[in-house]
């Protein structure tokens, strides 16, 4: 017998797996800079929501100017009471808030224009709750797209994130939905600016009452999103 026979066949070593072809990720090509650019935007929106998820409760007792100015409707009502009182920095307030609401949401339609359905699926995950959710918000969007930005702006849970994204993929042009988003925003500012003026002293009162105590509510919430990390990475080490 020959050693090629005797060796058996011969198997092909099995390609490995690009870093970037992974299904978590919204693209299915190698990334561009503009991907690049694009997610590590997307990451540092991230990273900014839980830094406020502590912060917000802290500032709304101690910097409720900042706070509204960044697109808070809680703190935008309360400087809205505090203009009834006299503050005088309500309009500065209207101004800077109309584009703190916004200041991310290019990102969303940018991602929407480069990736489409791709980044959809993979915020759905394997949740078929998400999936469903998703896919009707995606609808409701490519149907009435000018009305999809608008409601964004209402206080009710909507994935605003989605909504961009699928404004971008389906073609909507940046000016129309920066104009658009503007105008909403600025109309829903005014609007929460003006509950908290109806409200007056009693909302001013309420927060100086329990001002001392949003210190531990941004505590307690920092201990549970750590407590949260620490248990999912014991539960992974477990697993593996």
């Amino acid at each position: 017998m020959s050693e090629a026979q005797s060796e058996g066949p011969q198997v092909e070593p099995t390609a490995e797996r690009e870093w970037w072809d992974d299904p978590s990720l919204p693209w299915k090509h190698k990334p561009s800079r503009a991907d690049i650019i694009c997610f590590s935007w997307l990451g540092a929106v991230a990273i900014y929501s839980l830094v406020m998820m502590p912060l917000r409760p802290a500032l709304l007792a101690s910097a409720p100017h900042l706070l509204a100015s960044l697109g808070s409707w809680t703190g935008t009502i309360l400087i809205g009471a505090k203009a009834a009182l006299g503050d005088p920095w309500w309009p500065l307030v209207w101004l800077l808030g109309t584009f703190g609401l916004i200041k991310f949401d290019w990102i969303y339609w940018w991602a929407g224009r480069l990736w489409g359905r791709h980044l959809i699926e993979a915020w759905s995950g394997r949740s078929d709750r998400a999936r469903r959710i998703n896919e009707r918000v995606e609808r409701f969007t490519r149907k009435y797209e000018t009305w999809a930005i608008a409601v964004t702006f209402l206080p009710i849970p909507l994935p605003r994130g989605v909504i961009f994204a699928v404004l971008g993929e389906a073609g909507t042009s940046l000016r129309k939905f920066l104009t658009v988003s503007i105008a909403s925003s600025f109309i829903s500012t005014g609007a929460y600016l003006w509950i908290g003026y109806s409200i007056g002293a009693p909302a001013v009162a309420t927060m100086d009452a329990y001002g001392r105590y949003l210190w531990y509510v941004s505590l307690a919430i920092l201990v549970v999103m750590v407590a949260n990390y620490w248990w999912k990475q014991r539960k992974q080490a477990a697993g593996s």
